[in-house]
């Protein structure tokens, strides 16, 4: 048993024992170096093995911290998976590959990660995710980390629960140098125990060289602690044999940890056969040890420093260069030992490096692609394909939201270094992380003379890719006239096929009133398009809900998630879940936005797309707002703007004004409900916005009605008119139908009464126009022909979880003298994320492909079945999407 170490061991033991009773848990030993978390893993795998689970390990290596995925590459090899980083997809699809590759173990497995500080970013980023995902899986994932500022950052956006490691107490500290050292003087204890300072390290390393060799062996204390542990390592190597050093040396810069392989690699260094006799020396100084599989473990990894430390560049060189021989089957290996054997710029590496990373950014790899460009542009000898390489290094990190590098490779990079049509990119990146961040339409008129200037070069197909970096902020940022003139006019003059999609989904994203229409009609026929793919039908599905056709954005946007998951394009997949979120929102869909939102929002913070999630905690709010929970609704709202007003990004304040009036429509609240709406309308507020007030028009003729505030909305719908006219977008049009209804008073119109929009995927419109039909009916005491209209617009609202609205239509409906009960909602026994996979259970997804669309294991989706079929009384999928389908 450990000494001074119970309390730590208690929390370790009882992850331990809950994953073997199908409870998974990730947890993290944390501390400074010899601090006791190598011994305190050791143990947890000792008596998980006992205790019949199967162990997994793996390390971080100073040496390979940038060949991504080197640490799942050992992973996956002890569970007989062979791993090609390039024809993987992301971090976090290969975290969901290892936990399914462990739970197909049929057994209770402890993944022990040591040094994981050391982890290449690309594997910590899946372990990591993994981690959090252990549900109703039977692993406990362990990982080993040292203090550092950078590990501070990691462990923050880790997620896990962590175990700190402090030195031991005097006692204790005593306690385990008698153990190693019993013969020491009183004096020499008392000179080890100081230097050592509760370091179980420093006591069990610094009390044997006490032993052997007395107080000489007891480095000056103003040295640091892990230096002179790292001495007393590289005083034992230095008294082995010169092939078993340089054995240690190349299983030291190795990234594998196969025996054969180092003895290989040695060899050609040595330029004499090695072989594994060799080793045997520092396995009996238990220095390293070799296990049945012929795999190498190091003593303590600062033993791996030590020997690095004490080689010259030139032997560390020529090891790399020995290890890239050896491993001339395994190129993506390979290429990374190359790379650390070069002496100077070398553009043959250098090239081979981008084409690794071209191959890795096709797979959406993108961790493997950073690290490739990187060390691409230290060994680029043309000064341009190095600045280059650097800016696209630059854009990945981007993508992954790792400001820090991005910023450490922007400031390698000058603006003037750069050709004018790689400008506007190097501007953007400088803006959003160097910059003042968001600056509204201040630099879009600087990034659109760059693009031209690339189509102008003749690089049009760059120029588009800047244009579809720029629709977004071209929809948001409310830019005037003059400059969405100039957009268009620029997208109009590329000579792009008709046919790339590319050039309509800028279009219609960034000029949804000046070319909607036309942007409408392309979008239409593409509907039943076979063959896009999932980034086209994505791409696509963004731009209809830009121009307002949120049903044919639905219907574009829903058949890419299942692919965009299986490729792990997750920066694509989490836009088209806060689309989606978004499209119900404004289609009054309140089930389904809540839905997506969550999904949208969880994802989001995965992979640190702030704004992303800011969106999508808007469209919650939307979804509360439209189901009643006016608490839930106000508290979202306040939050988003708080950091919409930090950030200076004004015209987005507009969707919190829409959750504002919903949430007051809503409770009744009629007069605030306009006050809120309306300043969406007025070009003057700083809230204004001339595209999310199109999806407002229904909810502020409704107040305007109950308000009776009719006087001031027609203005509004004036000005509407001819806008509707030029851009024909649907949620306008249908809006207007309903608000023109709301002016005209007629209490005797009926359905059909005119030739407006077709409403049949405008639900929520249709049936707040038959309620507000049947109120006039009955109240001008036409009580018969009210029924109907009010029956229909109940039924509607319940469905779509417009709960207030519901019981508005069922109110009038008893004033009429009919009672109609309001639906028992079964979903509401439900958690959020039940309700996710219970929904897509009911649409016929099998539990691998809903693991697979939210990142869990198979086993965690039955476990949640297990626990939905009982809350629903239902007993297969097929009655479960029955309960579903009714309201």
């Amino acid at each position: 048993m450990l000494v001074g170490r119970d309390a730590q061991w208690a929390r370790l033991h009882a992850v331990l024992r809950s994953a073997a009773r199908d409870q998974g848990g990730g947890l993290v030993l944390r501390g400074e170096a010899g601090i006791g978390k190598t011994a305190l893993l050791a143990q947890a795998a000792a008596t998980a093995r006992a205790e019949g689970m199967r162990i997994v390990t793996a390390a971080g290596v100073q040496a390979e911290a940038r060949i991504p995925y080197a640490v799942i590459h050992q992973l996956l090899r002890q569970v007989g998976v062979r791993f090609d980083p390039d024809g993987e997809s992301s971090p976090y699809r290969i975290g969901m590959r290892v936990l399914d590759r462990l739970g197909d173990l049929g057994e209770p497995v402890l993944l022990a990660v040591e040094d994981a500080h050391w982890a290449d970013a690309p594997s910590w980023d899946a372990l990591t995710f993994l981690g959090r995902r252990l549900e109703s899986d039977r692993i406990a994932l362990v990982m080993t980390v040292r203090d550092g500022d950078d590990v501070e950052r990691r462990l923050a956006a880790a997620g896990l629960p962590e175990i700190r490691l402090d030195p031991l107490g005097p006692q204790a500290a005593a306690e385990l140098l008698d153990r190693i050292a019993p013969g020491l003087s009183p004096a020499l204890r008392a000179r080890v125990l100081d230097a050592a300072a509760g370091n179980p390290l420093g006591l069990v390393e610094l009390g044997e060289a006490a032993a052997r060799s007395g107080a000489a062996a007891l480095l000056p204390a103003a040295l640091p602690l892990s230096t002179r542990v790292e001495r007393t390592f590289s005083a034992l190597v230095a008294e082995l044999p010169e092939p078993t050093r340089a054995l240690l040396l190349t299983a030291a810069l190795d990234d594998g940890d196969a025996l054969d392989e180092v003895t290989a690699a040695t060899a050609i260094v040595r330029g004499r056969p090695v072989t594994a006799a060799d080793a045997e020396p520092a396995v009996r100084t238990r220095l390293m040890a070799v296990d049945e599989q012929y795999r190498i473990r190091f003593r303590h990894p600062l033993l791996r420093s030590a020997l690095a430390g004490s080689a010259t560049a030139e032997v560390r060189r020529a090891t790399h260069a020995a290890l890239a021989r050896v491993l001339a089957a395994e190129p993506g290996r390979q290429i990374w030992h190359r790379a650390a054997a070069a002496a100077g710029p070398d553009e043959a590496i250098a090239r081979d490096l981008a084409k690794t990373a071209i191959r890795a950014h096709r797979s959406q790899a993108a961790g493997v692609a950073q690290a490739a460009l990187e060390r691409a542009a230290q060994l680029s000898e043309d000064h341009t394909e190095r600045v280059l390489r650097l800016l696209w290094a630059a854009e990945l990190a981007s993508q992954q939201g790792d400001g820090d590098t991005v910023r450490r490779l922007l400031a390698q990079v000058g603006s003037e270094e750069l050709r004018p049509a790689h400008r506007a990119r190097y501007a953007w990146l400088h803006e959003s992380f160097v910059g003042a961040g968001f600056t509204g339409t201040t630099r879009l008129g600087v990034y659109l003379d760059l693009i031209d200037d690339m189509r102008r070069t003749g690089d049009a197909n760059l120029a588009l890719s800047s244009l579809i970096d720029l629709s977004l902020r071209m929809h948001w940022s409310n830019p005037g006239d003059a400059l969405r003139r100039r957009y268009v006019e620029i997208a109009e003059a590329l000579d792009t096929p008709g046919d790339d999609y590319r050039a309509l989904a800028a279009m219609a994203t960034a000029a949804p009133i000046e070319r909607g229409a036309a942007s409408l009609e392309r979008l239409e026929r593409l509907r039943h398009r076979v063959g896009l793919s999932a980034v086209a039908l994505s791409e696509l599905g963004v731009a209809a809900s830009g121009v307002g056709a949120f049903p044919l954005s639905n219907h574009l946007l829903l058949p890419s998630i299942a692919d965009l998951s299986r490729q792990g394009r997750l920066g694509l997949l989490v836009h088209v879940l806060n689309s989606l979120a978004f499209n119900a929102a404004a289609l009054g869909d309140a089930r389904s936005a809540l839905r997506h939102a969550e999904e949208t929002v969880s994802l989001a913070a995965e992979i640190g797309l702030g704004q992303v999630g800011l969106t999508g905690r808007l469209s919650l709010a939307m979804a509360a707002a439209l189901r009643g929970d006016g608490e839930r609704a106000r508290a979202l709202a306040d939050g988003a703007e708080a950091v919409l007003i930090a950030a200076g990004m004004h015209p987005l304040l507009s969707q919190v004004l829409r959750v504002r009036g919903v949430e007051a429509l809503a409770a009744g609240r009629a007069e605030e409900a306009f006050r809120e709406l309306r300043r969406m309308f007025d070009p003057a507020d700083p809230a204004y916005h001339p595209y999310l007030r199109l999806t407002a028009v229904g909810h502020l003729a409704e107040a305007a009605l109950l308000a009776d505030l009719r006087p001031e909305l027609a203005p509004v719908v004036a000005d509407l008119e001819p806008v509707a006219g030029q851009c024909r977008n649907p949620a306008l049009l249908a809006a207007l139908h309903y608000a023109r209804e709301v002016l005209a008073g007629d209490p005797a119109a009926r359905p059909g009464d005119d030739a407006g929009p077709d409403l049949a995927a405008w639900p929520f419109e249709r049936a707040r126009l038959a309620l507000t039909r049947g109120t006039r009916l009955r109240r001008g005491r036409q009580i018969l022909e009210s029924r109907p209209q009010l029956r229909e617009a109940a039924a509607t609202f319940d469905a779509l979880g417009a709960t207030p609205w519901a019981d508005r239509a069922r109110a009038e409906l008893r004033a009429s003298g009919e009672s109609l009960r309001r639906p028992v909602d079964a979903t509401a026994a439900l958690t959020e994320h039940e309700l996710q996979v219970a929904h897509l259970a009911a649409a016929g997804l099998s539990n691998r492909e809903i693991g697979e669309r939210l990142f869990l294991s198979p086993r965690t989706i039955s476990t949640h079945l297990y626990r939905i079929f009982p809350k629903l009384g239902v007993k297969s999928r097929g009655e479960l999407a029955k309960v579903l389908a009714d309201p």
